[in-house]
Order: C-alpha cells, then structure tokens, then sequence
C-alpha cells in the first residue's frame, strides 16, 4: 500500500495512507484539533480538511489561534451570506464575496434594492443555514462545461470571472443552492460560523469601474466568539460618534464643497487653528533635527514623471497632464522630483551629506469616487514630506533618526501605541519594482538591520512595498483600539540613478547617494482626520481651537468678563467671550457642545476679587481662582503641549 510522509511544525514525522485527508490526520493527533482545525497548510499551501493528500509534505493546521485562520473563517461568512441571498432573494446575481480586515462582504447584482429589514431576514436566514450544519463542498468542472452551467443558472457576472480567470479544470463550493467559482480553502461546515453579523448596505460597481454593472455591497462581520463580536459592534458604535465628518460639520472645523469638487479640503477658521499649531510644531522640530525646509511648485513638465519613472508605475493615480505652450505639465502626485531638483542644482560635496529637505508640499493624486472618504482618502492633500540624500554608510543612521523622529510625533500628539511593518516586494512579481534582486536585499537588509538594532518589535509585510523601494510603516493605535496608517520611511535606490544624482567623494570621484523619503503625518488631511476621532473633537488645550470661553452670569458682568477676555488674548490663549442674552447654563451646555476646554465664570465675586470660576470640559467645576494664576497654570499646559491634562 502507498503511503505518505507528513512532517509536523515540531519536526515529528509519521507515515499515513496515501490519499488521506488533513482531517483524518487532525483525529490521529487527538480530537480537540479535529475540532478546531479550520483549514490545512500542506506542502506550503492552504487546502481543505477534505482534500487528499497523495505526497510526502510538511502540514500543519490553521486554528482560530492561527494568523490566516480568520481571513478563512471570514471567506467562508461571505459565502454563508450569499448561500442566504439566493435562498430569499431568487433574484440577485452574485459577484464576488472577499474577506477584508474587519469582516467580509458580497458584491449582487439585483434591480430591487436591499433595505435595512432585508438584512434582518437575511441574518435570520443565515442562521438557519448555520443550524442546518451544511457542507463547504469542493467541487471541479471542465471550463467549458463549468461555463455551460453558470450561463444555464443565469450567472453571468460569474460567468464573467470564470472566462478570465478559470484554469482548464477549476473549483468551486456548494454551500446549500449556493454554487460559487471559487479556489478556497473553506472551513469544514456553516455549523463552525459561530458569530456574526450583517452590518449594511452600500453602491458598488463591477471590478471598481464605475461605468460597469452597478452593484449592491452587503458587509457584515463575524468572529470566533460572541464576546469578540459584540466589543466590534461596540467599537463600531464609538466610531460612529468619533466620525471626523459629522463632528468637522458640527464644530465647523472644515468642509468638501461640491461645486469646488470631490475630494478637495477646505479649512475653516477652527480647523486651521489647529492646522497652524500642527504644522507649527513640525517646523520646529524639523529645523532642531537638523532639516532644511524647501518649497516646489504645484505643477512642473510631463517629463520629470516620465524620468522618475512615476508615469510606469503610477499612472492610473496621477491627474491626466496640462498642455502648456506645446508643453506637458503634470499636477504634482509626489514632491520627490521636486526636491531631487533642488538637489541637483549645483555640484554636492560629501561634506554636505546627509542633506535633508523637508516640505509641506500639497499634492494632488486621482482617488476614484468610490473610495473618498472625508479627510482620511482624499484628492489634495499636504504631505509633511522630507527626502534625505546621504551616502550608502549614513543609511541606517539616517532611518533610526527618521523612526524615533516619527515616534516623537505620536507621543506629542497624544498616542501611546504603534504599530510596525516591514514592506518588501514580492519576489514572485519582479515586473512591477524597479531594481535589481542585489539593490532590492540591501535595501531590505538596511531597514531589517535598523529596527532589529533598535529593538522594535515589527511584521514583515512581503508585496507591500513601493515601486522604487522597501519601506518602513509606523500605524498608530487610536483611543478605540484602531490602527491607523500615517508614517511611512521608504529607502530608494532608483531616483537618484534615474536622474544622474551624484556627489564628489572624498576621494575626488563621482558617486550616486541613495535617498530616504519620509513622511512622519503622512498627510496634514488625513493626520487631522485621525486626531478628530482620537479625541471625539474634544483636543487637548493645546490643539483646542477656542481655548477657553468667558461666560458671565449676567449683563451687569459683561464689563468685567470683557477684561478677562482681554487678558487671556493678551497671554496669547485663544480666548472667546460669550455674553448672549442666555442663561448661564445653556452657554455652559453650547461651549460643552463645541469641546472647548476651559470654561470661566465671571460673577459678582470674580470682578470684586480679580478672578474666575474655573470649570474644565472633563473634570467640571474646579472653584474660583485667581486670573492670573489660572493664565499661569493654562500656560503651562499649552507651552508643554500636554495632551493629558
């Protein structure tokens, strides 16, 4: 009899049958994994528990605890989903169904919209199917026949995939009357869905294009436990009153005009306060760090794209070009070419490196409709961007200064917890980096080296890199639990070789310097966006674009609170005075409303002693105390740019 040799992540092997499926090899080691297995990883690639396995192999067992277990977990929720469309909705033609980072969701085509009672009776139904126990049965068709049959079922957006996608004989899953062109793997059974839920509806469009067959996008979530779901859905609630667009509408903090265009920011009076105090504080910092600050235009020729290689790799991104006197100008999608400009406008001496330029510079990059998303996806937006050129040995030192630079960045702000990835390129994509393997390992190496050197714990994110490089990302961890993507520090070889960069050495020749681009906000836009849902709109007294609001009790304390109004501007606190014909509580409600952080009562008592009854946005009232001592001790607050206090 043929036999197979498995060998376990413990480096244990044991002989079986040839043709034994993963899960009979799960019961052999005992019945709690038969139990928890979800998929298998045999020979380096994921299956069903079901499959046979006809060669020797290393295997090992995807379980809840396993990295991969809930994206398949989730693939299988979307199938679960469509599996209960089919059976209440006859109607609805599905597309495709992913997993994404939160949940999963499935694409249908169907004239009848979706309402909010449909998901209801679809959740109902899922459960059912859940209860019903059914199989993820893996199934194989001949293409032409495979066709043949989804054409006779009406399928034609699988149809479709199966034409540009389906090999000569390709899988695909029976889950109930659900049939779906699929390559897996999937869970055993719908039974081992154990909680989930549907979440709503939304516009899509065939493959992302918005001319193709207009689509209805149903997202839900599910996890291995019902605890997880419900802090999701209790998360999800806390997102929902952090939301930056409804909270920049309700502090009028900024706005997108539709007769200006999608995608495009305006900055009203509050939110630019708390702009200029960021980009304040940047600048600073930048020139203490030992940054030359520089400025590009917003516009320069066609070619410098088509040089930095930007056309290949980005064109679908970048605004089409302007035709200019027999010329080509581009919107600026990067500042890179710009700076690398300024680099080259005389001869470099090694003494000069590192250099460092930095800029905010606004650049302008093509988001289809579909993905804007108020501050955080948008089509302008301000880089916080800097390009450092240095030689080969200044490299690591150089990206550790970069990296506890942007570390800086999130303690001032207010974040205490990150996250760090490694981007590396595919190896099995070449076609799609620039450089050769030998560039691309010291690249990966330099970066690899500096984290490890600094001891940061950080993930290896392999296909994530940028055309021209490896990068290092920092994502935040907001209030709510959140990972937010904002700094990123990208090593490139390529645009200095592609624009004949060069330095004299200390040995009297010519050298190419490598260059790091760095951007620590990632863009003012989407940082802003990020600190509005952090803090619920409620920023520190530092960032707070009415730093405290004078409120006295009644007409006859107007002259006085007038005073005080003064003396807090004239100590450079952003001071209002609010003497509306209200009363005293429902002001104290509306400053409450607006976030602002320091409330100070101006009453018979205050006026005769000189002082102000103080009552704070968190803590309420702290008494009254002396005017100048509370500008001291507000002063303090805001000159130390505490974000706790």
């Amino acid at each position: 009899m043929k036999t197979v040799h498995l060998t376990f992540p413990d480096g244990a092997t044991k002989e079986f049958p040839a043709s034994v499926t993963a899960l009979d090899v799960a019961k052999s080691i005992g019945p709690r994994l038969a139990a928890d297995a979800l998929v298998a990883r045999v020979n380096g690639r994921l299956v069903d528990l079901l499959t046979p396995i006809e060669e020797d192999a290393p295997i090992q067992f995807v379980t809840p605890s396993s990295p991969e277990g809930l994206q398949v977990y989730r693939h299988s929720s979307a199938h679960l989903l469509a599996a209960a469309v089919l059976e209440l909705f006859p109607d609805a033609h599905p597309g495709v169904g992913p997993p994404t980072e939160t949940g999963f969701f499935y694409d249908f085509y169907r004239e009848k919209p979706f309402t909010e009672d449909d998901l209801a009776k679809l959740e109902a139904k899922m459960h059912e199917l859940v209860t019903a126990d059914l199989p993820y049965e893996r199934v194989y068709y001949d293409k032409d026949e495979g066709l043949k049959l989804f054409k006779e079922k009406g399928e034609f957006l699988k149809c479709e995939l199966i034409q540009e996608k389906a090999e000569p004989l390709f899988s695909a899953y029976k889950t109930g009357r659900f049939l779906d062109f699929c390559r897996g793997p999937h869970i055993p059974s719908t039974g081992r869905i154990k909680a989930f839920k549907l979440l709503s509806v939304a516009g899509a469009h065939w493959k992302g294009d918005e001319h193709a067959y207009p689509l209805q996008r149903i997202y839900g979530t599910s996890f291995f436990t019902e605890k997880e779901l419900q802090e999701f859905l209790h998360q999800i609630e806390e997102a929902k009153k952090r939301d930056h667009r409804r909270l920049g509408k309700d502090l009028d903090l900024f706005s997108i005009q539709d007769d200006a265009g999608a995608g495009l920011i305006f900055w009203h009076p509050k939110g630019g306060v708390i702009r200029k105090e960021i980009e304040d504080w940047l600048r600073e910092e930048l020139v203490a760090r030992g940054y030359d600050l520089v400025f590009t235009p917003h516009a320069m020729r066609l070619h410098l794209w088509e040089t930095s290689g930007h056309t290949s790799f980005y064109r679908e991104n970048m605004f089409g070009p302007m035709d200019v006197e027999n010329d080509q100008y581009q919107l600026k999608p990067m500042n890179c070419p710009g700076h690398i400009l300024i680099y080259k406008s005389r001869v470099r001496s090694y003494r000069e490196l590192p250099l460092r330029f930095a800029e905010l510079g606004t650049v302008y990059r093509y988001e289809r409709s579909g993905v804007m998303h108020g501050l955080l996806r948008v089509r302008g937006f301000t880089q916080d961007d800097a390009h450092i050129f240095c030689m080969t040995e200044q490299l690591e030192a150089e990206v550790q200064a970069c990296v506890e630079f942007a570390f800086s960045v999130l303690r001032t702000f207010g974040f205490d917890r990150y996250q760090v990835e490694l981007s590396a390129r595919d190896p099995n994509d070449a076609a799609h980096y620039a450089g050769t393997d030998e560039e691309w390992n010291r690249a990966e190496g330099a970066l690899k080296n500096t984290l490890e050197r600094m001891n940061i714990p950080f993930k290896v994110m392999p296909g994530e890199a940028v055309f021209y490089g490896p990068k290092i990302d920092v994502k935040l961890v907001d209030a709510i639990g959140r990972p937010w993507q904002l700094t990123t520090v990208q090593f490139d070889f390529n645009l200095p070789r592609r624009f004949g960069l060069e330095y004299v050495g200390a040995d009297g020749k010519l050298h190419t310097p490598v260059m790091v681009h760095r951007a620590l906000l990632g863009s003012i836009e989407r940082f802003f966006g990020v600190l509005i849902e952090h803090y619920a709109g409620a920023f520190p007294l530092w960032l707070a674009p009415v730093q405290a609001v004078v409120l006295p009790i009644s007409e006859r304390h107007s002259a006085y609170a007038r005073d005080v109004a003064e003396a807090l501007r004239k100590a450079k606190i952003r001071a209002q005075l609010d003497d509306r014909n209200e009363k005293l509580n429902a002001r104290i409600r509306d400053a409450q409303l607006q976030r602002v952080p320091v409330m100070l009562v101006a009453g018979d008592r205050e006026a005769a002693a000189n002082a102000v009854a103080v009552r704070r946005r968190d803590t309420g009232d702290q008494g009254s105390r002396p005017l100048d001592e509370t500008i001291r001790w507000m002063r303090e607050l805001i000159d130390s740019r505490a974000s706790k206090w």
